[in-house]
């Protein structure tokens, strides 16, 4: 589906989090009730994460993925990753930043600052 929704691969690599990482990433959903299942369920086993890349890629990729709740996207959007994917409102499969902004926060988490040509600056090359 990624490559067919015509998005680039920059960078891929999977990882495991801990629950310190994983609360880092998602600290600002920290007050909210789902917090720790989140947790639980994103240290469970390893995480593919990975950059993609075309024009409107935050747009796009979120309107690939469906709604956030893949109980509810199975009904509205049955095509969707996370209808396909996922189980329910935590374990829905798949993430998508909401904005270039979260994405850019989002890409310097995993893997430093990627450029579009797919070259990873670390913090102290900047």
């Amino acid at each position: 589906m990624i490559f067919e929704s015509n998005f680039s691969i920059l960078q891929e690599k999977t990882v495991q989090l801990d629950e310190d990482s994983a609360g880092l990433f998602y600290a600002e959903h920290s007050k909210r009730g789902f917090f720790n299942n989140l947790i639980k369920y994103m240290t469970s086993g390893p995480v593919v994460v990975m950059v993609l890349e075309k024009e409107e890629a935050v747009v796009d990729w979120r309107a690939l993925i469906g709604p956030t709740d893949a109980s509810k996207a199975k009904i509205s959007h049955p095509n969707s990753i996370r209808a396909m994917c996922g189980l329910d409102m935590e374990r829905n499969c798949v993430h998508g930043s909401d904005s270039p902004q979260s994405a850019a926060r989002e890409i310097s988490f995993f893997f430093g600052e990627v450029l579009s040509t797919g070259d990873v600056l670390e913090h102290d090359e900047l």
